[in-house]
């Protein structure tokens, strides 16, 4: 890396020297959201965005926060607790943008050959280029770089630090699954995936043995490892959590048997293997991962809060609605992802007027069922559904939107929801 960098500056020199101009961001002093244009090799055409706090070190920590299908890096940032957690420890977060496809949209590319090799291409470097673009224009401190996600973005968090162990000194994957699970783009979309099926089951040392020839020859330190699935997940099966504590234990040669396990909050179960590797089981959870309070177990796993873990300062809470829409103030917009008997559909909430506390009322199609979902709340599975926000997600900006899903079964109308309301208002539909 520290060559790499070296590489870039005599570019950009040279690039100055010949008269052209260099994109780049200004320093996001006011602590808001800001997007980076020209931030450095680019091959996934991902966008970058990065929240810098007012109060920071010389050399802040920095935290790649990712994304699921279907979601994008702003949305990230309003829809999980990084941020605010950047204000309290003073370390800069990237929200990478991914706008690859394969059946969902969105999805950070974990499937193709490019993304399986060090130094391939794909997202995989476009990351990297993210972080080096924040430790040269922020002072980011390469010894402090981690990864984190949700869904697609936990499966690009194995995927970094199998990668680049050299880069990422920890990572927390939220419902992802293990590093080279998926063979291929055809391979991804759930219903035609071996990996998410359900059935995947590979050796210890087979999942080890990919993750040491992504980059062959490395002996270097490996990073911390910190896994969360939630045991009622069916879009990415809870099994494939003991497929990536398998993977990563023999990584770093240990035992599969936990050296201690504890339940730190009710309904978390967690199982440490020697002082690198934590997973958590969150009983009853479907994929709706990290909810309220995980991230900051995630950010003191990274030892970013002064200590291993930091508890939340709030129980989880769901906010009532306070503030309701006028009429005609939200739209909607539904993406549709169909397979033999099964769907994904992901919602995107578009408020005119600030919203604090949504319910999402709309109408499933005739023979659609609700068989989990993520970001919010449903109840009932079929018909009259009500989508309630979680404790993370329930303020909507004037001007701002969020995404939501949910996965369902199917008798042959895979046809998208609608009549929507929020908060028993009409809602336009996109």
């Amino acid at each position: 890396m520290r060559i790499r960098r070296k590489l870039l500056l005599a570019a950009a020199t040279s690039l100055a020297v010949a008269g052209l101009a260099v994109p780049a961001a200004q320093p996001a002093f006011a602590a808001s959201l800001t997007e980076v244009t020209g931030f450095g090799d680019n091959p996934g055409g991902m966008r970058m965005h990065i929240y810098v706090p007012d109060a920071r070190p010389a050399s802040p920590a920095i935290v790649v926060a990712m994304h699921g299908c279907g979601g994008s890096g702003p949305g990230f940032y309003s829809g999980s607790e990084f941020a605010s957690l950047a204000d309290r420890y003073g370390f800069l977060v990237i929200y990478p943008s991914a706008t690859q496809q394969a059946g969902f949209g969105n999805c950070f590319d974990t499937w193709s050959d490019a993304a399986k090799r060090r130094g391939g291409g794909s997202d995989p470097v476009s990351i990297v280029s993210m972080v080096t673009y924040a430790e040269r224009q922020y002072g980011g401190d390469p010894n402090r770089v981690y990864a984190t996600g949700s869904s697609s973005g936990g499966m690009m968090t194995n995927e970094t630090l199998a990668l680049y162990p050299d880069v990422f000194k920890a990572g927390a994957a939220f419902m992802g699954v293990p590093f080279n699970c998926f063979t291929g783009a055809a391979d991804y979309p759930p219903g035609a995936s071996k990996c998410t099926g359900g059935s995947m089951n590979r050796t210890p040392q087979q999942w080890g043995d990919a993750v040491r020839q992504a980059y062959p020859g490395y002996t270097g330190p490996r990073p911390r490892v910190q896994l969360w699935h939630g045991t009622s997940d069916t879009l990415v099966p809870y099994s494939l959590l003991q497929e990536e504590i398998e993977q990563w234990t023999d990584v770093f040669g240990l035992s599969q048997t936990p050296t201690s396990s504890d339940t730190p909050q009710s309904g978390w179960n967690r199982r440490r293997y020697g002082d690198n590797i934590e997973a958590y089981s969150i009983q009853g959870a479907g994929h709706s991962l990290p909810g309220s309070g995980m991230a900051a177990y995630a950010i003191g796993f990274f030892g970013l809060t002064g200590g291993t873990t930091t508890p939340p300062t709030t129980p989880p809470t769901t906010t009532p609605p306070t503030t309701p829409p006028t009429s005609g103030s939200c739209r909607v917009t539904a993406s549709v992802n169909a397979w033999n008997t099964g769907l994904t559909e992901n919602l995107t909430i578009t408020s005119s007027t600030a919203v604090n506390g949504w319910s999402l009322g709309f109408t499933l199609p005739g023979g659609q069922t609700i068989t989990s979902g993520w970001n919010a709340t449903y109840s009932p599975a079929t018909g009259q559904v009500t989508a309630r926000n979680s404790s993370y997600n329930g303020v909507i900006p004037a001007g701002g939107s969020t995404t939501v899903g949910f996965q369902a079964t199917h008798t042959g109308n895979s046809g998208a929801a609608g009549a929507f309301t929020l908060n028993g208002n009409s809602c336009t539909t996109a």
